[in-house]
């Protein structure tokens, strides 16, 4: 696995050096978009609307838009003093409670936690203490520049660390739109829903649940390639930085050729004939 990140989680006066991992990964099909006509997959500029031109990466800076078509411009040196100020790399665990109090919805992204150097005992200690308590810690971290709530757990025999939101983040079900009151429910109806839940009810099994459309798109895609309907990228299109590679080259070389030698002057000024014949004689005599 890719360490991603490394710093230690931090509880009362125990610190314990540990490593991040990615604990899921993304699986989608990721289908790229390509010209109708030759294949090549199309390329996204990025180009100012307003100046009609495209821009390289000095171009560009952050903004904020905190009205309509208004922005508050933030520097490189902004965003490196915030940063540096929040760039304390522990997961500091504030409060204990149990995994049961917090609501699915708040949940974000799952990363393993590994230990770091020197750090096994106080890990394996970490983990036995929840274990033994039924609890998980809540704590604060910042990663990736933002700083973030998590829980640390133990899952199997691993410590996981899962990023929550903020309150704030989780909007209010009370904004969604045609949800019915309390209604008249017949008890017939009540009984035959209780009974087809009983009739499903079954222990979680993660392994038996699949991505069915994502496993027939992979076949839909390899019986395309056992058929030879596979396309390659024309040898002669384009690639990003290739043309304006050889347009330098080219500019080089044309810079580097000799100038040429001046044109004859003008009919007016040429010696007469019979100059040019003396002279000729002159150095055969010599």
């Amino acid at each position: 696995m890719h360490t991603m990140w490394k710093g230690s989680i931090r509880f009362g006066l125990v610190n314990i050096p540990v490593k991040l991992y990615a604990a899921t990964e993304d699986k989608d099909i990721k289908l790229r978009s390509l010209h109708k006509e030759c294949h090549t997959p199309i390329k996204y500029e990025k180009k100012c609307p307003n100046c009609d031109r495209e821009l390289e990466a000095d171009d560009i800076v952050k903004g904020y838009e905190y009205v309509k078509g208004k922005f508050v411009i933030l520097s490189e040196e902004d965003l490196k003093d915030m940063k540096e100020e929040h760039a304390d790399k522990a997961v500091d665990i504030i409060d204990f409670v149990k995994l049961e109090d917090i609501d699915p919805i708040y949940f974000n992204r799952s990363y393993f936690l590994g230990p770091g150097d020197n750090g096994s005992k106080a890990y394996a200690l970490l983990r036995e203490a929840l274990k033994q308590s039924g609890k998980i810690g809540i704590a604060e971290m910042t990663i990736r520049s933002k700083q973030q709530m998590a829980v640390v757990r133990v899952y199997k025999n691993c410590l996981v660390m899962e990023t929550i939101h903020y309150p704030d983040e989780v909007r209010s079900a009370e904004e969604v739109p045609s949800v019915p009151a309390q209604t008249d429910i017949q008890k017939k109806e009540l009984d035959t829903a209780m009974m087809l839940i009983d009739q499903l009810t079954a222990e979680f099994d993660p392994q038996q649940y699949k991505d069915d459309y994502r496993e027939a798109m992979l076949r839909l895609i390899q019986s395309k390639i056992n058929q030879n309907e596979g396309t390659a990228v024309p040898e002669d299109a384009p690639r990003e930085n290739v043309v304006d590679l050889m347009s330098q080259l080219q500019a080089s070389i044309e810079k580097s050729k000799p100038k040429k030698a001046k044109e004859p002057a003008a009919e007016s000024n040429k010696e007469p004939a019979s100059a040019g014949k003396k002279k000729r004689t002159a150095r055969k005599k010599a």
